[in-house]
Parts: structure tokens; sequence; C-alpha cells
């Protein structure tokens, strides 16, 4: 889909694309197939079904890798939880040797390889632990029955420092995952979004107003839910500091901070859930003053919405004293150029 055309018009080698997502739709299958993906992440019997159907018309073969649930608790939010049963996502892990066997049988597919996906952020390694653990029993029961089944997907998850140092360095959750890999033989595949862009960004907002009622100080900003919605949406915790403060940022921004006094820092959206911090200790800010909420990489630009006909923000790339706009703001113009008259 609109995925796969970004990775493309980047100039990307599509042939190391791995397509996962529980509803691809035909036409998605046939753009995955004609750019000669590397594999596709198949998430239900019914898919399997699809692909090799739209693979004998398109003259080509499917490749596959089983998405198997593999029933492991992730700890993390409800909404982000994806390897649990009852969650919408992949097979039960039970079923891998009676899908492969399925697979084997059609001309129309190759089994590349099994994935899972636990969910996001995962700020633990016990997880990944038990997912490698699975994954290796199940590649090497499906060797046994004959399946040339040589990737391992865990999907992605690991965790970043919102608040201080929590989450695991890269080295950690290797010195977990990789042994496992090399005693089996495998490709290991991995998806690191988070954990690469989620501490690269920042959105910066101004404050609008500032206001004390029912017992509050609240300082108003023009940023939203519109430009950043994990607060509202999963109760993320966010750093948030002015660009040029009155009290040097400490390494925890939780608990009493001297000179800081409570605040909420809220967004002009018409919704209660438009916040970004709730009784935070801030320093003194002002109408006009610039506010920094930290760790925005991630879910931040691609989620965003025009939800009370709000234009996007726009991108700004910095590299040491360097920096250049790579997405522009957009305009009142753009908010209706789809629209019939």
């Amino acid at each position: 889909g609109g995925e796969l055309f970004r990775v493309q018009q980047a100039g990307a080698d599509t042939s190391r694309v791995v397509f996962a997502g529980v509803g691809k739709t035909d036409e998605e299958i046939r753009q995955a197939l004609k750019a000669d993906i590397l594999m596709f992440d198949v998430e239900s019997e019914a898919e399997l079904d699809a692909i090799a159907a739209i693979a004998e018309e398109s003259g080509c073969v499917g490749r596959v890798a089983l998405r198997l649930n593999p029933d492991i608790d992730a700890k993390t939010h409800h909404k982000t939880t994806t390897g649990k049963k009852g969650n919408k996502f992949g097979m039960d892990i039970e079923r891998a040797t009676e899908l492969a066997d399925k697979v084997l049988k059609d001309d129309r597919l190759e089994l590349t390889g099994i994935h899972m996906h636990l969910g996001s952020p995962i700020l633990s390694t016990e997880p990944y632990a038990k997912a490698v653990k699975k994954g290796a029993e199940v590649i090497k029961q499906l060797r046994e029955k004959g399946h040339n089944t040589n990737w391992l997907n865990l999907g992605g998850g690991f965790g970043i420092s919102y608040k201080t140092d929590e989450g695991p360095s890269a080295q950690t959750y290797a010195d977990v995952i990789v042994p496992t890999i090399k005693e089996i033989g495998c490709r290991l595949a991995l998806e690191p979004g988070r954990f690469i862009a989620g501490n690269s960004g920042v959105l910066i907002s101004q404050i609008v107003f500032t206001k004390r009622e029912g017992g509050k100080l609240f300082y108003i900003q023009d940023g939203g839910m519109t430009d950043l919605v994990r607060p509202a949406m999963y109760d993320s915790y966010h750093r948030v500091w002015p660009v040029k403060p009155a009290v040097p940022m400490p390494f925890d921004c939780e608990g009493e901070i001297e000179g800081c006094e409570p605040a909420d820092v809220v967004g002009p959206v018409c919704e209660s859930c438009d916040y970004f911090a709730k009784d935070r200790y801030l320093p003194p800010m002002q109408r006009g003053d610039y506010l920094c909420m930290f760790s925005a990489g991630a879910y931040g630009s691609v989620m965003s919405s025009n939800y009370n006909a709000r234009p996007r923000s726009a991108e700004i790339l910095v590299d040491g004293s360097n920096y250049q706009v790579i997405r522009r703001r957009e305009t009142y113009e753009e908010l209706i150029a789809l629209e019939q008259s």
C-alpha cells in the first residue's frame, strides 16, 4: 500500500521489504508481488488463500512467513499488546505445522519463515527470550517435516527512554536473542523503528495562553493531539520542558523539582484528552514561550491528523548546526484540496 509506495519512491530495495498487517487488500497484494518483496507476513488462513490466488493470476510465487501468535504477555499498554491470544494478530502457534503443510502443498506459495510481534513498547528482555525460544522450536519442528524455513522475524517493540534510562540497550536485547538464532542457523528479521527514531525527534510548540482555574495551572500551547496523539491515545509519558527554561532540566523530570510548580500542559483541540502532561513540575512560563516535547520521533508525524481542521506541522531536519525543512507546514487550501464542490 502506501508504505510500499513510499519505499519505492525513496529508491529503496524492495527485495528487502516485509509486508505485515491483518487486512491486506487484493490490490496491495498485487502491488507487493509486482515489487518482488522479500515476503508477506501472513495473518490468517484466508490471507494465504488470497495471496496464492493473486500469485497465480500474476504468474509468480508468493513468498510467505506465518505470523504466529505465541500467547506471550509483553506487559505493555493494552492497546499496543499484539502477541496474546485474543489479539487480532496472527494465528495460534499450535497451528504452525498444519499451516506450513498447507503452504508446502501449494506451488503458488513458498514458505520462508515465521513471524511474531509481541507489542510495543517493551522495556524488558524477558518477552523476547520467551519468543525466540518458541520461534526456534517451531522452526526446528518445521524443518523436521521438510519445510525450508530460513527466517525468524521477531518483530519490534523495543522500548526507549521516555523518562530516564528505562529502556534496555541494543546489546542487552542482542544478548538475549542472538545466541538462539545462531544455534538454529536461521536469519533474523527485526523492526527497530521506535528504537532508532523515537529519541531522535522533538515537538516544539508555543505557549498561547496560561491560566489558573479550578485550583490548577494550565499552559495552553498551539501543539495538540493532532500533532502528537500518543498521550491522548495511550496515556503515554513524554518529557516536557521549556526551550529556554528558568530552571535547568533534571535527568529525572518526575516528582517535585526546585523552582517549579505542578501544571497541566494542554493543546487547543476540543477534547479533554488533548494534553501532554498532567500535574508535571515545570519552570514558570508565559505567553509566547516555546516548549519542547521529547521522544516524538516515533508515532508522531505519522499519526498526525487534520482534526479540528488543523494543518499538519512542518518538519525540520537538524544535523549539528545545519537544518533544513523536509516537510513544510500544510496550508488551509490543502485542507480542502480533495473535497468536491
